[in-house]
């Protein structure tokens, strides 16, 4: 049986499949235009580690209240 299902799976699996495009990446690299300075990348840094960081602090901080059950 295992072997009949191996084969039908082979079988049907290029039909579902249907075409394959290859994706190809297109990279330009040139040096930036503009100098990125310290204090635009500290807001960067901090913002990127706000929306990482903020939800799952904002969790931890609320747990007790989440572990009450209101019923």
């Amino acid at each position: 049986m295992p072997g009949l299902l191996r084969t039908i799976a082979s079988r049907a699996a290029p039909v579902l499949r249907g075409h394959t495009v290859a994706q190809r990446a297109n990279l330009y690299t040139a040096p930036a235009k503009e100098k990125v300075g310290p204090v635009e990348s500290t807001i960067a840094l901090g913002f990127f580690s706000l929306a990482i960081l903020g939800p799952s602090g904002w969790i931890l901080a609320h747990l007790e209240e989440y572990k009450k059950k209101d019923e």
